[in-house]
């Protein structure tokens, strides 16, 4: 018990400076800020979500005796909730046979899908980057009002950009504001969620199989659910800037199986890693290759891909426990 609370306090109190470094200004307190769920996601996967919990509370407390209610706010719904929330489900497992004369073996665990766990960072993507461009106005106007201010103070600064390319830029990033925000919180949200993995995994820690991410599929009704959405970005005002970066998200979700579904299809290739290497370093560089990662996520829900592969080569390895 004493163990656990201590690792809840060093925990919270690591993410929550992680969250409020962002405070000064240095490059650096960027990609911190950008890290701080990754503590106490750790703190999940490797002590129970009930850790996390006790742990994002005391961060949260702290942060608000200091800093102030707002923050406080911020950091619970950003950063807490999404890692209490996302390492509980990780560590969810249902026995596979309800025959009581198995439950005292060593039951075979079926673990909550990671498919599911993608849609709840989908989930927390949206809501907490909805939630920070609703802190701008009520309405589409004031909040894109208030963006091209701040974008053009930005662009101001640097003088050598002509005044019309300064224009076409603003209206750009204004436009693509909530889907490049939503983007950012996604990747943020996977990405801290894998590296904690990694870490209780290297650890001994980690209190689940660790999954072939390869059989990864979304939930058939996350497609019907990004159609509507996409269709919402074309009403207009609030609705559809909302719309947009549910789009935004779901989409990035999207991309997710696209890289299972390299993962898969390249599996015989002899040039894989150099593939798979390619696809990742284009993504994070230039951003482009993400466009077909996401095509590709879309054309495995709607055609199977995978499936099809696996039908002609033989169903994937069973994870390592």
């Amino acid at each position: 018990m004493i163990t656990g609370l201590l690792i809840a306090l060093a925990a919270g109190l690591t993410s929550a400076t992680m969250f409020a470094s962002v405070i000064s200004g240095a490059l650096i307190s960027l990609v911190l800020f950008y890290l701080a769920p990754l503590p106490l996601m750790v703190a999940a996967l490797g002590w129970g979500s009930a850790t996390a919990l006790i742990g994002g509370a005391i961060a949260a407390l702290g942060l608000g005796a200091i800093f102030g209610i707002p923050y406080m706010a911020a950091f619970a719904l950003t950063i807490a909730l999404p890692a209490w929330w996302l390492g509980h489900l990780a560590l969810l497992a249902r026995p596979v046979s309800n025959d009581p004369q198995l439950a005292n073996l060593a039951p075979a665990l079926d673990w909550y899908p990671t498919g599911r766990i993608l849609v709840w960072a989908a989930v927390f993507a949206t809501v907490t980057t909805a939630s920070a461009f609703l802190t701008l106005g009520s309405d589409a106007e004031t909040i894109n009002a208030a963006l091209r201010g701040f974008v053009t103070r930005v662009m101001r600064n640097r003088a050598s950009i002509p005044q019309g390319e300064t224009d076409r830029a603003v209206d750009a990033l204004v436009s693509l504001g909530p889907s490049i925000a939503t983007i950012i919180a996604m990747m943020t949200l996977t990405l801290n969620l894998w590296l904690s993995a990694k870490i209780t995994t290297t650890s001994g820690r980690l209190k689940r199989p660790w999954p072939d991410l390869r059989t990864t599929t979304m939930p058939r009704m996350v497609l019907a659910a990004l159609l509507a959405a996409i269709l919402l970005c074309f009403v207009g005002g609030l609705l559809a800037m909302l719309a947009q970066i549910t789009t935004a998200a779901l989409l990035m979700a999207y991309a997710a199986i696209g890289f299972a579904v390299l993962h898969t299809v390249t599996q015989t290739f002899s040039g894989r890693s150099f593939v798979i290497g390619a696809a990742y370093a284009g993504t994070l560089l230039i951003g482009w290759p993400l466009l077909g990662m996401i095509g590709l996520g879309l054309a495995d829900a709607i055609f199977g891909i995978r499936q099809a592969y696996w039908t002609r080569h033989g169903p994937p390895p069973m994870p390592t426990t």
